[in-house]
């Protein structure tokens, strides 16, 4: 069974994160919210509060099949400062494994750690700014180049959550999901 790791902060876009955790349970993939706090809970960007499945001290990421990093500050600038986070995106990476970002997390996070260099991505608008020999496009609101895909922002959340469902179970599995949420 495909596994992915979704990570979430203090100060993380709330509906970015969880809108994707829900696309990928739905699908069967097995989806482990991940804090990088010190507790399993969290309070989003807007002030809600979240209970995490785990937290970063209790895995090493070695099933991961994806790590996703949803955006929202103050949040994506904790993932980015978060070393044992880093250490694994660098694994998974190196392992020629899938990781994925969307709104402010493509640039804060994977574009000043060196992760997009050479690829072409696309994050909220003004982020870019922090891509590291990547290629910003603004043409689409989902962009997958070799192992990572990015998306823009909050509006296009369930659209880079059924595209990782095509990458790990396939085009049937992400149309059935689809489907069964009456997305058009």
């Amino acid at each position: 069974m495909a596994k992915v790791y979704a990570m979430i902060a203090d100060g993380s876009e709330e509906v970015e994160c969880l809108a994707v955790v829900d696309v990928l349970r739905r699908s069967g993939i097995e989806t482990v919210l991940v804090s990088i706090e010190k507790d399993r809970r969290v309070v989003s960007s807007h002030q809600i509060p979240i209970e995490a499945d785990m937290t970063i001290a209790e895995t090493d990421f070695s099933d991961a099949d994806v790590i996703f990093l949803p955006g929202g500050l103050p949040g994506s600038e904790r993932l980015s400062a978060c070393e044992p986070l880093i250490k694994a995106l660098e694994r998974q990476r190196d392992a020629g494994k899938r990781i994925s970002a969307i709104c402010a997390a493509p640039g804060v996070v994977l574009g000043r750690h060196g992760f997009l260099e050479g690829k072409t991505a696309t994050c909220f608008p003004g982020f870019e700014k922090d891509f590291k020999g990547a290629t910003y496009t603004n043409q689409q609101g989902v962009v997958t180049d070799g192992i990572y895909t990015t998306g823009k922002g909050l509006g296009v959340a369930l659209d880079l959550g059924l595209e990782i469902v095509k990458q790990l179970v396939g085009e049937e599995v992400a149309e059935d999901t689809r489907k069964k949420i009456q997305y058009c």
